[in-house]
């Protein structure tokens, strides 16, 4: 005989006659981004800053002036000029917490806050997870309003190319496959082996062009992680990276991270990224090719990151226990500005926001052309060949 208790607070046990031992139900959630290398450091970030925000500075490269030496013009030379530049960076604090009736263990045998204490641990890293992959598709939507909107202050030109400027802000860092190019294509008699994932190769070379890193890190769904054994190209030796071992393509040219979680845009999202003036994107799913710690990440010191509450009175006297787990981080992707809300820590919905005229909010919400917006993480770099995330559209 089993019975549910309809006791506040210890409603969701199951009692029987036979005690036995609970076990926990494995977690089945998305493989975690949090634990991989494309997390970095940046030692420039301080997280003491008594607002919201904080700025990391740099020197921009020079771009000198060669004069030409004279024995007969008199005027003065030009001389070299250099600059600085910096990105503005974000806070975000998140909290989690669980409550139970003391008494509840009088008919439970159970303490209700031991599950939520053993496995606080999965759901910060799980958090993590959550927020890094929304930082990735807020760079995605910024690239892409880039090249197929307006966001550079003028009609884009769509995405990488081979002969492309890599300082040209209307070219969005970004890799369109098409709608009917698959990043792994099926074997033929003229498409064997290696040739069958050519779309990965090219797209790194367009992006990096001459400073194409020796490898990287894919970020692919199981759907592109099947077709990628299918076609026998996962090499036989895996790569240690930490305490990881990951499978490789190409002779260890890309280290795989296989995740479910949702990473490209919505049809409603690329419908209103190609209402604008630019190169319409067609491909229709996203994966990343992203370098190593190519989003920075650091922990902020929270005053009371765990705090107990009792509470005696309640329930007729029987009590309450609450425990509640604060933390804090900043993540900054390599080379973009923060250019979203700065009065609010914000949420993971809120990284993949847009900025119109100021004001941060879904792109869904933008007006069509998207005239004037901009992605909340607004790219700062000179060069799109400092940049680290590249984001590849295909079928």
């Amino acid at each position: 005989m089993t019975v549910r208790t309809n006791v506040a607070g210890a409603d969701n046990y199951v009692l029987q006659e036979a005690i036995s031992a609970y076990a926990d139900e494995a977690y089945t959630t998305a493989k975690k981004l949090s634990g991989t290398g494309i997390v970095g450091e940046n030692p420039n970030i301080d997280t003491s800053t008594e607002t919201y925000m904080g700025q990391v500075k740099w020197w921009k490269p020079l771009t000198p002036v060669i004069n030409i030496a004279s024995l007969t013009v008199a005027d003065d030379g030009i001389p070299t000029t250099s600059a600085q530049d910096f990105l503005m960076y974000v806070k975000t604090v998140r909290t989690a917490g669980a409550t139970k009736v003391n008494l509840s263990h009088v008919v439970t045998q159970d303490d209700g806050l031991a599950k939520f204490g053993r496995d606080f641990a999965e759901t910060r890293a799980q958090d993590e997870h959550n927020a890094i992959l929304a930082v990735l598709r807020g760079v995605a939507i910024s690239e892409a309003i880039n090249g197929a909107a307006v966001g550079s202050g003028g009609t884009g030109l769509g995405g990488q190319t081979f002969e492309n400027d890599p300082t040209d802000m209307k070219y969005g860092f970004y890799v369109d496959l098409g709608a009917n190019n698959k990043t792994v294509i099926a074997a033929s008699s003229t498409v064997q082996g290696a040739a069958r994932a050519e779309g990965f190769l090219q797209a790194f070379g367009k992006a990096f062009k001459d400073h194409e890193p020796e490898w990287a890190y894919l970020v692919a769904s199981p759907e592109t992680i099947a077709s990628l054994r299918s076609a026998n190209l996962v090499d036989q030796d895996r790569v240690q990276d930490g305490n990881i071992m990951f499978n490789t393509i190409f002779n260890g040219k890309f280290r795989l991270i296989q995740t479910r979680a949702s990473q490209g845009l919505s049809t409603a999202e690329l419908t209103k990224i190609n209402s604008g003036a630019g190169v319409d994107i067609t491909g229709t799913k996203t994966t990343f090719i992203v370098l190593p710690g190519s989003i920075a990440m650091k922990a902020l010191a929270i005053d009371e990151p765990t705090e107990i509450e009792k509470k005696a009175a309640a329930y007729k006297g029987g009590g309450t226990t609450s425990i509640w787990h604060r933390w804090g981080y900043v993540l900054a992707p390599s080379g973009y500005d923060w250019a979203g809300s700065q009065q609010a820590f914000p949420s993971d919905a809120e990284y993949s926001y847009v900025v119109t005229a100021g004001t941060p909010g879904a792109l869904t919400a933008a007006t069509n052309v998207l005239t004037g917006v901009t992605g909340t993480f607004k790219r700062k770099s000179t060069s799109a060949l400092s940049l680290g995330i590249l984001p590849i559209f295909h079928g």
